[in-house]
């Protein structure tokens, strides 16, 4: 299993609920392993039916007018689609897989998440229709497709990048007397001169438990060295020895204290900390380069008063500073599928370079993993200036909910929620991470 490339945002309880009846029910139910066949006739009638992401209003109309346009093309076919939120949509899928119920597509993070469809045979494999020498592998980013393969098969075709970014109101910055921070200390100092000239530093809503995760991280990438990291993401070799964890989360804790509203985020949503942010009430928000056009879409902060930096590592990191947490999101094809090559095909038209474009610019603002599929003219400035950040990152930190199994992802996020409330100190974090670990060898 490939593990270097792994992305999600997930919330505790339905996190390890579906995953574990997706690695349980699927490998009672499924049927044996399925490949793609390259030769395939595509037989243009019947019904293809799409399990999205794609739920919220701002994002919907994508697939919707994917899908129309597609019935265009083939007045046979029929496009069902199932729009789910990023929270709604683990639930949603979990319902499918005990139903024996998938839909021909469904959405996937990278991962353990994917490798639990992969392991009950739920999904295709890919590899003979995307791989690297393939018509459709060469028009999608090599290192996007690599990051859902599984045993040495591809098993997802990614729709856009994303990766995790520190964006900042420039007006409250400059009035509070504050520059970029260009490393974790200075981050901290102008959290205490933000907090001074009358503004929260850093919006953050930590209910969802997963915005923790993802600070806690980045800051892992940066004081843990990178095979480390990748021997104990696997339960078999993981021993979670290294003393970079432990700073890590004094870190983290300290971050938290002194750059939010502290203990009380834990009951509050991400939602709300992305609109304080755009509502000029925060001077930061850590957000995916996804969501820099919502942080401008409707609120106080105008586009061209948005900035943007990564989270600066600390001045004596002893991992990777060149890291990134980021990964693409995709989809995988039901092995159950009744028509595998049409809802192969309708996965080409909607990772084609036009629909990239799309999906690229505002209002979406999802960096497509196509190649030739965004354009610098129609794209947020900010967002194509992410992309090159990214592209220049050495390593793309997956994240903790979805490069563990279930058990070691509920305690990270359990533990990081009780770490932020008070109630756990790091080092009681990860002995609890370690018996998870151990359970599930």
């Amino acid at each position: 299993m490939k593990t270097n490339t792994f992305l999600s945002t997930t919330s505790l309880g339905s996190l390890v609920a579906a995953a574990l009846v997706i690695g349980g029910v699927s490998a009672a139910c499924a049927a044996d392993p399925v490949a793609a066949d390259p030769n395939a006739t595509v037989e243009y009638s019947g019904t293809v039916s799409v399990l999205t992401k794609f739920g919220l209003q701002q994002l919907s109309p994508f697939f919707v007018n994917a899908a129309q346009e597609y019935e265009k093309l083939h007045p046979g076919v029929q496009v069902e689609l199932i729009q789910e939120s990023d929270d709604s949509v683990k639930g949603k899928t979990k319902a499918l897989v005990a139903s024996n119920s998938l839909p021909d597509v469904y959405f996937t993070w990278t991962g353990s998440w994917g490798e639990n469809f992969v392991r009950g045979n739920r999904a295709v494999d890919l590899t003979p229709v995307i791989g690297p020498d393939t018509e459709w592998g060469k028009t999608l980013a090599t290192a996007a497709v690599s990051s859902f393969q599984y045993n040495g098969k591809l098993y997802g075709i990614p729709l856009y990048l994303d990766a995790k970014f520190m964006g900042y109101n420039r007006s409250l910055l400059e009035k509070a007397g504050v520059s970029e921070p260009k490393s974790f200390e200075e981050l901290l100092s102008a959290c205490a001169a933000l907090r001074k000239s009358g503004v929260t530093p850093v919006s953050f809503g930590n209910k969802e438990g997963w915005p923790g995760v993802h600070y806690a991280g980045q800051l892992l990438a940066y004081n843990v060295p990178q095979a480390t990291l990748e021997k104990d993401f696997i339960p078999a070799t993981a021993d979670y020895a290294d003393p970079g964890y432990v700073v890590s989360l004094k870190q983290f804790k300290q971050l938290i204290d002194e750059c939010s509203d502290g203990a009380g985020t834990n009951g509050s949503s991400y939602a709300s900390a992305i609109q304080q942010f755009g509502s000029g009430k925060a001077a930061m928000y850590y957000q995916e380069i996804i969501e820099f056009d919502q942080s401008t879409v409707e609120g106080a902060l105008k586009r061209e008063d948005f900035g943007f930096f990564k989270l600066p590592a600390p001045k004596d990191a002893k991992g990777d500073v060149k890291s990134i947490e980021g990964a693409p999101e995709g989809y995988m094809i039901s092995a159950a599928s009744k028509n595998i090559p049409l809802a192969i095909d309708f996965m080409r038209f909607a990772t084609s370079a036009e629909n990239g474009k799309v999906l690229s610019a505002p209002p979406y603002g999802q960096p497509s993993a196509t190649v030739g599929g965004y354009s610098a003219d129609t794209m947020n400035p900010a967002v194509v200036e992410g992309l090159k950040v990214i592209a220049n990152s050495s390593y793309l930190m997956p994240w903790l909910d979805t490069a563990n199994p279930p058990r070691v992802a509920a305690a990270w996020l359990s533990g990081l929620q009780a770490l932020v409330g008070g109630t756990m100190t790091p080092e009681e974090v990860m002995e609890r991470v370690k018996e998870a670990a151990a359970s599930s060898k």
